[in-house]
């Protein structure tokens, strides 16, 4: 078969090239410690969006790091029978947590189920900024010229995802030992960062993940699309790449190969051989880190698009909550 990457023997035990910070773990302990500091103030809204017969629909609101209130579409079975398992939905980058109709299928089963915006993408959650350098491209490129590397703002959406999760499993309803998260690209990202800052996960199922293994990308001319931002950054602002260490290493605190190792959760990833988005080896850079119960399927003819037969098998994955 064709190839765009490394043969899949040789992905199977990759292990990534982008530089972890010396201080990894301490900045993740102090972003964690700066969110356990931070009230979420949830706050509920019944939503007129629809109106299913058997689910209550909510606007979901509650405060992220740097004092961003941060949206996510909420719903829950009318009739509960004890506390609920629920699922946390992640979606693409620049989008949205997309409708309600479509998280039905979960509450037909018992699930709750929260669908959070990234913040300053497309959908409704704040994004507060406050960063020095350029904030004209993209999201993986937001503080990265900015003194202080706790400003990079994709740190500040992966602790939205573990405020999401916390908000959810304090909820009466649920069961918080039963949460499960799911997402692909960005969102299957977000699926790793959430498991890997919020142990209680239980199961994650990312589908070829985002925002791992940034100098790997570089390396395969793939600084394009979703990553073309790294593209723009060294034109723009390091033409002869004599900071290309520096920066590389910098973006090594928001690369979810280095935060992989946390995740208990069990986790069900999806790969396409011929992503030219995700290239399979980033994905796998993460994926070989994860030390906890754990499945990779995989579509050798696919790239960077729908998948068939994953929304099934993810369905059922996550009925053994």
């Amino acid at each position: 078969m064709p190839l765009i990457d490394k043969p899949l023997a040789e992905l199977r035990t990759y292990q990534g090239i982008n530089p972890r910070p010396a201080d990894f773990d301490a900045y993740w302990a102090t972003a964690l410690a700066e969110l356990d500091a931070t009230d979420p103030k949830p706050e509920l809204v019944p939503s007129a969006a629809i109106a299913p017969r058997h689910t209550e629909v909510f606007d979901l609101w509650f405060t992220g790091v740097g004092g961003a209130r941060i949206y996510a579409k909420y719903l829950r079975p009318k009739q509960r029978a004890g506390k609920c398992p629920a699922i946390l939905q992640f979606h693409g980058y620049s989008g949205n947590g997309g409708d309600f109709s479509g998280k039905l299928g979960y509450t037909g089963e018992g699930f709750c189920v929260a669908a959070m915006d990234a913040r300053g993408q497309g959908g409704r959650s704040e994004d507060t900024g406050g960063v020095k350098g350029t904030t004209l491209r993209g999201d993986i490129i937001r503080g990265l010229d900015d003194p202080d590397p706790q400003k990079l703002l994709f740190r500040s959406i992966f602790l939205d995802t573990a405020q999401l999760a916390r908000v959810v499993m304090s909820f009466e309803e649920v069961d918080a030992t039963r949460v499960g998260a799911m997402g692909g690209s960005q969102g299957g990202a977000l699926t790793i960062a959430c498991a890997a800052l919020e142990p209680r996960i239980k199961r994650a199922a990312p589908v070829f993940p985002f925002l791992c293994d940034y100098q790997r990308v570089w390396e395969m001319d793939q600084a394009k699309a979703a990553y073309d931002e790294l593209s723009y950054y060294f034109r723009m602002f390091d033409p002869r790449h004599e900071r290309e260490q520096e920066v590389f290493t910098k973006l090594g605190y928001i690369d979810l190969q280095h935060l992989a190792s946390r995740i208990q959760a069990e986790v069900l990833m999806y790969t396409g051989l011929m992503d030219p988005i995700c290239p399979p080896s980033t994905q796998f850079a993460a994926y070989n880190k994860i030390t906890a119960k754990k499945e990779v399927v995989i579509y050798p003819d696919y790239g960077h698009e729908a998948l068939p037969g994953e929304s099934d098998r993810t369905f059922n994955f996550m009925l053994g909550l």
